[in-house]
């Protein structure tokens, strides 16, 4: 039996599936691609701009999805509502702000480039239940010590029941080897002028890229209980200074909520090359056009609910050293033939003086080196530039949520 296989990117996540599960030995060939669309769709009770997302699965030899453009994207309510869709990048954004409501039935309506119609099953929105508190715990988990973060909720009419997580981080960045004067090239001469824009101090952050679910319906209670969200080394650079995460839940519904856990499960085995595997699994949306066609996508209509929380990392660790920064930037300078790599003759302040090679200039101008002072008035000391410039991998504008 041939085996049809496919690559998809749903949500955040990369991962190869059988349109049909059997345990025949895997043999890949170009003709065994099909082309499938992908849809991921939640709408929530936030009053903004929702978003779709609409793809299609890609083969072995391309590096990402290929994303749908140009169709004509919708959602309906039982009133008669209607609340469409503008291409925006590589999604679908709601034109106007909108949000959804108690009682009220939601259905997407997809119709692409070619002319082909999609449409999902309706959906209520699921019962409005809070994040009660976020934690950060520090535990020793495998043998390594760190910060779980842990979320706590519950929902005393015992209806929320299946939960699904997502986060954002952000995390403050001082760079080490900072110094309040820039080194310019000019010429054949480096000067020195002041700084007029923040490098020392900047701040990164990134997003969750994993499916992150727990269900309450084995429970007595419809409670949440220091549910691990995320787990961080004590080691990890994100919390050497001043760290937070928004965690983000939503409520699901059964059928959303199996859904999401079959695709956690297929990205847990990383590969149809393994003993478990599924086969093509349905979510809400199918083809008008043809019973037949193979849709991957869920529209999902959730209550949602975040929780911001701040932590430094002497507040968590106090007697525990800081962890390095992300880049190497040694203090102590190395000596002998290895100092060259930092030190280098060529910088004067004079303007009739010109260096013995183009290295200083050169490292300064494409920005791969940064200035630091050394007590050699004749010698100076050249860093990696994300040593003393955090612009170089980081933002300098601080969040607007941000609190020190």
């Amino acid at each position: 039996m041939m085996k049809k296989i496919f690559l998809y990117s749903f949500p955040g996540i990369a991962l190869l599936a059988s349109i049909f599960g059997c345990t025949t030995p895997y043999n890949y060939q170009n003709n065994d691609f099909e082309d499938v669309i992908i849809v991921e769709a939640t709408l929530t009770n936030e009053y903004k701009n929702h978003e779709v997302k609409i793809s299609r699965t890609y083969s072995l030899e391309e590096s990402f999805p290929q994303f749908e453009s140009q169709a004509i994207v919708n959602v309906t309510d039982d009133l008669g509502n209607k609340y469409d869709f503008a291409e925006t990048g590589s999604s679908y954004v709601s034109v106007d702000k909108f949000q959804a409501v108690p009682e009220r039935q939601y259905q997407l309506h997809i119709i692409t480039k070619n002319g082909r119609t999609y449409v999902s099953g309706t959906e209520k929105l699921t019962t409005q239940t809070q994040i009660g508190s976020v934690v950060p715990n520090v535990i020793t988990k495998n043998g390594i010590r760190g910060v779980e973060i842990e979320v706590n909720s519950s929902d005393p009419t015992g209806t929320s029941r299946y939960y699904r997580y997502k986060y954002d981080e952000t995390y403050k960045v001082v760079a080490p080897m900072w110094f309040s004067q820039e080194a310019v090239p000019a010429g054949n001469v480096v000067t020195l002028s002041p700084r007029t824009t923040e490098a020392r101090t900047c701040y990164s952050d990134q997003k969750s890229n994993e499916i992150i679910l727990t269900s309450t319906n084995d429970l007595s209670e419809d409670r949440v209980s220091n549910f691990p969200v995320k787990f961080i080394s004590s080691k990890d650079p994100i919390i050497r200074n001043r760290y937070s995460i928004l965690v983000k839940q939503y409520v699901q519904t059964l059928a959303a909520h199996t859904y999401y856990e079959t695709l956690k499960e297929i990205s847990d085995n990383g590969s149809i090359l393994s003993q478990t595997q599924p086969g093509f699994f349905r979510g809400n949306i199918k083809s008008v056009d043809d019973s037949r066609e193979k849709v991957i996508g869920f529209f999902e209509v959730s209550s949602y609910s975040e929780k911001r929380i701040f932590f430094n990392f002497n507040d968590l660790f106090p007697k525990t050293s800081s962890p390095e920064y992300q880049y190497y930037c040694p203090i102590v300078i190395p000596e002998g033939e290895a100092a060259n790599f930092y030190f280098n003759n060529c910088y004067s302040t004079s303007p009739n003086s010109t260096c013995q090679g183009p290295t200083i200039v050169e490292l300064i101008k494409t920005r791969a080196r940064v200035f630091f002072p050394t007590d050699d008035s004749q010698k100076i000391i050249l860093y990696t530039i994300q040593c003393g410039d955090c612009t170089s991998f980081s933002s300098n504008i601080k969040p607007s949520f941000w609190i020190d």
